[in-house]
This record gives C-alpha cells, structure tokens and sequence, in this order.
C-alpha cells in the first residue's frame, strides 16, 4: 500500500491515501455547493453529508453543462465547491467557478476536488469554459484523492481511465513545455500505471498505485500541457460521442508511435521507465477495456474525416511539433477504427 501523505504544492493542498475521506470535515469544511454524480454520491456519502446543496451533473459536454447549471445556480454566499466524481464533474466544478470569479474574484481559489475516477482532472488548470463566459482557468486547491474513490470503478472502465492518465504520462515529456520535475512525474506516473496490471483484477494496492500514478500525471500534464494525443482523443469526445476514457484507451497505443517519432530521446527515457515498448503497454491494457477499435464503440467510418478536420484546427498541436496536419490525422484515426 503507498503511505499517505499531505503535499503542499503552492496555493494548494493534495491530501492522498486509503481512507482520507474520513477526514472529509477536516479537510473540505461543511457548508459547501456540491457538484457530483449518483455513482459518486454513493461512493462517498460522509461527503455529501457535509453539503448544504447536492447538484447532480449529467452527461453532455462541460461547457454545456457548466452553461446550463449557471443559468439557474444561486452563488453561495460564502463556502466552497466541492466536485465529487470524474473528470466531467470535476471540470464542470471549475468552469462554473471560473465565471463567478470573472463577477466576483476569489472563486477561481474555492474549489475541491474528491475524484472517483483517474481522469487526474483534480491536478490540472484545463477545462472549458461556459458559453459567452470568460474567466481564470481553475486548478482546484484542495484535493482529497482516497484511492478507495479515485480507483474504484470496474475493472473494465479502470482499465479505460488507467489508459487516460497513462496518455498524460506518456504525452507530458513530448511537450516543448515539458521539464525536468514533469518529466520525472510523468515516467513514475506511467511505471505506477503499468505494472498495477499484473493479474486478472488489481487488488487494493494495486488501485492505490493506479490512484498516485494518476495524481503524478496530472501533475506532469498540467506543467507541461497537452498536444497530439490529447487533441485526437478530446476530438472524438465532442464530436463522436465517444466517451473520455474509451477515446484515450483505443487511440494511445497509435498516438505513442507519432510522438516517438517528434521525440525519440524522450520516448526513450520513458521506454526505459517502463522496461518495455510505451506503445505495447498501451496496446495490452487496452484490451481490458473490452474494446480496442473505433468501430467497437460506434463510430462510422464516415465520421473520421470531420474529426480530422476538427482536431487539425487545434493550437496545441503545434507543442508536440511538427503540427499533425489533417492528413496524418485522418491516418492515426482510420488506423485506430
């Protein structure tokens, strides 16, 4: 079992290990606006318990979801929001707050964040805004990350946000924005991530290690930002309905072979993390996710043209340079289907 620990990291404080959410009083206060989901809300009921409002997000696309909810949200007077759940919750959290601080500044520094899942979402500035909204990018300073919630899904969808946090490990050394201190995060991250799937299921301990190594890469992410890969999962989330994790975990074994190619040193050094191919440890745990291919999640072949097109538009692109174009986009994406 990892030991837990208390890190001070600037404005903010990550609280980590097995059974932290006892001390949810402690370390989220009581009072707040809480932004979950049913599956979160069981996983943790001491923390809703401390909530003067429980709000359930739904499915749909955070900028649209953060939109809707600040349509009809009262803005507590004092406390805090806390998200309870995956990256969707968690990053719905921070939009709202970043249009409340942009009227009343101070938000952006009173958000929580107690994940349910390895999105990393808790460690990170990256989320979209609500329409017609404009604010600070919000990292939440508070982070209670027990890994009997943040590593408690199925296997299968374990399996799914395992492969997301693993594409920030692998995609962080690759950014011209990435750092020693990034890096270094971001090869233990992936060396935690991949050898929790040495048996059928991972045990508790293997789930605390899926819990740090997801921490550590969110880390190393938002240090060093995103390109290619994220750009070509985050494509076919918004614009094929493919969910989050699925998009990571059928995408990452074929985006690991175009960033080797932009930085074969630093696919290297995480190769050497790793003992083994990066693009073959994708490639095996993605089989548990249950699928391995486009298609088997409901793409058509048709829509590969629009995502290539779409994800060509994005500027991050051009942090894991050369930029994809659309052509070798729309190869990565027939080459996954």
């Amino acid at each position: 079992m990892t030991e837990p620990f208390t890190w001070r990291d600037g404005e903010r404080a990550i609280a980590f290990g097995r059974g932290r959410v006892a001390e949810a009083d402690d370390l989220l206060g009581d009072g707040f606006l809480l932004l979950t989901t049913e599956r979160a809300q069981a996983t943790a009921p001491a923390v809703a318990g401390l909530a003067a409002q429980v709000i359930h997000v739904g499915r749909g696309q955070v900028d649209a979801l953060a939109g809707e909810l600040l349509e009809g949200l009262a803005r507590p007077r004092d406390g805090r929001i806390v998200a309870l759940g995956g990256g969707r919750v968690i990053d719905v959290a921070k939009a709202v707050a970043s249009a409340w601080d942009a009227e009343e500044p101070g938000w952006s520094e009173r958000v929580a964040a107690v994940p349910t899942t390895l999105s990393a979402a808790q460690m990170t500035h990256g989320h979209r805004q609500a329409p017609g909204r404009s604010g600070p990018f919000v990292r939440p300073t508070t982070v209670l990350d027990d890994p009997a919630l943040s590593a408690s899904q199925p296997a299968a969808d374990l399996a799914a946000s395992a492969l997301n946090a693993l594409g920030h490990a692998f995609e962080a050394p690759m950014t011209v924005n990435a750092n020693p201190v990034s890096t270094l995060a971001a090869v233990e991250a992936a060396r935690l991530i991949a050898g929790a799937w040495g048996g059928a299921e991972p045990d508790a301990g293997d789930r605390d290690a899926l819990a740090l190594g997801a921490l550590l890469s969110g880390y190393a992410l938002d240090a060093s930002q995103f390109g290619l890969h994220h750009v070509v999962a985050q494509t076919l989330a918004r614009y094929a309905g493919v969910s989050h994790g699925q998009a990571n975990a059928i995408v990452l074994p074929y985006t690991t072979h175009a960033l080797a190619r932009r930085s074969p040193r630093a696919m290297e050094r995480l190769s050497a993390g790793l003992g083994e191919d990066p693009a073959g440890v994708a490639g095996t745990l993605a089989e548990r996710t249950g699928a391995t291919h486009l298609r088997d999640v409901g793409v058509s072949e048709a829509q590969l043209e629009e995502c290539a097109a779409r994800a060509a538009e994005r500027p991050q692109l051009a942090l894991t340079p050369p930029p994809a174009d659309r052509s070798e986009l729309l190869a990565l994406y027939r080459a996954a289907w």
